[in-house]
């Protein structure tokens, strides 16, 4: 099977998608609605798909469009970090969920574009040119959005150290 078949791609490349979506979300309902709504959208087009330079490049990019999209149009901005995977199986269960729900508690203080360009930097390892062509923007856009984002979460962090401490 190959590209031309989006029920391989799904077996292929879903489980990448879905923890995409997981970064971008908060929360695993939200994120498995946001890839099942991306690959429905996808389907009637999958030749265009297929025949994309980076099938998986393409869907990413659809997926992470429709959550900016999403996102704009919602009005209230309230997230959920607090879901939590329950196939998590490792020595220190508890330190991973608390690092994890950190994670996802600092990438919500950040702007929807800056969280999509975080997640495509450091989770997909994506360099800048292929971030600015995801957002549609241009690559010094991204290097400042990941600076002021990098930024933002480094006072997050320090302020919730703080308060932690004050306790």
């Amino acid at each position: 099977m190959s590209g031309h078949d989006p029920e391989w791609f799904v077996r292929t490349h879903g489980a990448d998608l879905l923890r995409s979506s997981m970064l971008l979300t908060g929360s695993q309902d939200r994120a498995e609605d946001l890839v099942q709504e991306t690959l429905t959208r996808l389907i009637p087009q999958w030749e265009r798909v297929a025949t994309a330079e980076s099938p998986l490049a393409y869907v990413r990019r659809s997926m992470i469009n429709r959550y900016l999209s999403q996102r704009r149009l919602m009005s209230s901005r309230d997230i959920s970090v607090r879901d939590v995977p329950e196939h998590v199986m490792t020595s220190d269960v508890a330190g991973d969920v608390a690092l994890r729900i950190a994670a996802h508690e600092l990438l919500g203080t950040l702007s929807d574009k800056q969280r999509a360009a975080v997640v495509l930097r450091y989770f997909h390892d994506l360099p800048d040119a292929e971030i600015a062509a995801v957002l549609g923007c241009r690559v010094a856009t991204v290097r400042s959005m990941i600076r002021r984002a990098l930024g933002a979460l480094r006072v997050s962090d320090h302020t919730s150290a703080l308060s932690g401490e004050a306790s």
